[in-house]
C-alpha cells in the first residue's frame, strides 16, 4: 500500500491511479525490455550535435536583463555565468537581477528589468505563471522574454518566446526505469519531492506513474519535503520512514539531488545505514551527486542538464527573438549519469557538458 505523506499530492496521485489502470499496460516482460533500452538509450554518450543547424546572424550590443529565482543555487549561477559566456558573441550587456527566492512574492521584477532598458529579458527558476503583469508589460514593449525552467512545458508558453527545459516527465521516468533496472526489478522505494514547485510535482507525479508499471516493485511512500526546509524535516522524515518499513525501504528516487545531500549527511546516515540505501536522481546533476556517484555513495545515477549548453541556448534562442525569426524548437535529449559513464560528457568536472562541440555549433550559425 502507498503512504502519501501530503494532502495536497493525494488527490493528483489517484487521478494518475485511475488514468494508469484505464490505460494499456505492457506485459511484465515487454516492460523491462523497454526499461533496458530507453536506459541505455540515455546513457549513451552525447558527442554528436543534434540541435538546430541554421539561424540569424548574431545580433549586435543588446543590453539582456537575466533575472534570476534564486542566484546562490548552483544551476541558475552556471546558467548566467554561460549566457555571459556566449553573448560575447554579439558584445552583449548581459546584467542579473537576484530575486533570492522571492521573484514570485508579487515584485515587479520584470518592470524593473524593463525600466533598466532591456532589449531582452531571461526568466530564470521563476514561474511565469507568477508574472502575468510583467509578462504583459514586457509584450507592449515588444522585449521579447525567454525562460529557463520558467515553466512545466518547453517550448512557447505563457507568452514566453520559449522556454528552456528538458522535459520532467521523460526526465522522471528515466529515473524511475533506471531503478527498475538497477534493482532487477525488486525494490522497496521511496519518493522525495516538493509539491510547492510544478517542476518537481511533475517529475514526482510520472515516477508514480512509471513505477506502477514495475510487477515486482513497491513503491511505500511519497515523502513531501519542501527544499526551502528540507535541512530542518528531512531527519525526522527519514525516521518515519525507517519505523514504518525498516528494511523494506532499499531504494530512493528524488526529484532533485539534494536530497541525497541531505541523506548522507552525518545526522541522518547512520539512520538509513542498516537499510543499504541506493538511489537515483531525477535531476539536477550537481558536483556532489557526481562525487557520490563514483564513490557509489548511496546515489548510483541522476538525470543531469546540460546547464552550459541551456546557456548558449537561451542566447541563441534570444538572438532569434531580436531578429524576428521563431524559436528554434530544440530540445535536449535526457541523459543518464551512473558509475559506467562519468568519465564522459564533463564527468571529470563533475558536470554534464556534452561532448558534442555545441559551442562551435552555435558560433558558427551566429557568423553567417
Amino acid at each position: 500500500m502507498i503512504t502519501i505523506r501530503s494532502k495536497c499530492l493525494t488527490a493528483l496521485f489517484v487521478a494518475f491511479y485511475f488514468i494508469s489502470c484505464a490505460s494499456a499496460q505492457e506485459n511484465p516482460m515487454q516492460f523491462m525490455s523497454n526499461a533496458n533500452a530507453k536506459v541505455a538509450r540515455a546513457a549513451a554518450l552525447k558527442n554528436r550535435w543534434e540541435g538546430p543547424v541554421e539561424g540569424p546572424k548574431i545580433q549586435k550590443k543588446k543590453k539582456v536583463i537575466f533575472i534570476a529565482g534564486d542566484m546562490s543555487d548552483a544551476g541558475t549561477s552556471a546558467v548566467f555565468n554561460g549566457v555571459r559566456e556566449a553573448a560575447m558573441a554579439g558584445a552583449w550587456e548581459t546584467l542579473s537581477i537576484d530575486c533570492r527566492g522571492r521573484c514570485n512574492q508579487g515584485a515587479a521584477i520584470i518592470s524593473q528589468a524593463l525600466d533598466m532598458k532591456a532589449d531582452g529579458i531571461i526568466l530564470a527558476g521563476v514561474d511565469v505563471a507568477t508574472q502575468v503583469k510583467g509578462m504583459a508589460a514586457a509584450a507592449k514593449a515588444k522585449v521579447p522574454v525567454v525562460g529557463w525552467h520558467a515553466s512545466v512545458k518547453s517550448g512557447p508558453t505563457d507568452g514566453l518566446f520559449t522556454n528552456i527545459t528538458s522535459n520532467p516527465k521523460e526526465v522522471a521516468q528515466l529515473a524511475a526505469l533506471y531503478t527498475v533496472v538497477e534493482s532487477n526489478n525488486k525494490a522497496g522505494i521511496v519518493v522525495f519531492t516538493d509539491s510547492s514547485n510544478p517542476y518537481m510535482l511533475a517529475k514526482s507525479s510520472a515516477i508514480v506513474e512509471t513505477i506502477k508499471q514495475c510487477e515486482g516493485c513497491r513503491l511505500l511512500s511519497v515523502e513531501d519535503v519542501s527544499l526551502n526546509d528540507a535541512y530542518l524535516k528531512m531527519k525526522g522524515v527519514v525516521e518515519s520512514v525507517v519505523k514504518r518499513f525498516g528494511t523494506k525501504w532499499t531504494h530512493v528516487i528524488a526529484v532533485n539531488d539534494y536530497y541525497f545531500d541531505l541523506l548522507n549527511a552525518s545526522s541522518i546516515a547512520p539512520v538509513v545505514a542498516s537499510n543499504k540505501l541506493v538511489g537515483v536522481s531525477a535531476g539536477d546533476g550537481s558536483p556532489a551527486a557526481y562525487k557520490r556517484i563514483r564513490a557509489n555513495d548511496i546515489q548510483t545515477g541522476t538525470v543531469p542538464e546540460p546547464l552550459v549548453m541551456h546557456a548558449w541556448q537561451i542566447v541563441d534562442e534570444l538572438n532569434r527573438a531580436l531578429a524576428g525569426q521563431p524559436p528554434s524548437g530544440y530540445v535536449t535529449p535526457v541523459h543518464l549519469v551512473t558509475a559506467q559513464n562519468i568519465a564522459y560528457d564533463g564527468g571529470v568536472k563533475n558536470t554534464f557538458d556534452p561532448a558534442n562541440d555545441y559551442k562551435n555549433h552555435y558560433q558558427q550559425s551566429w557568423l553567417k
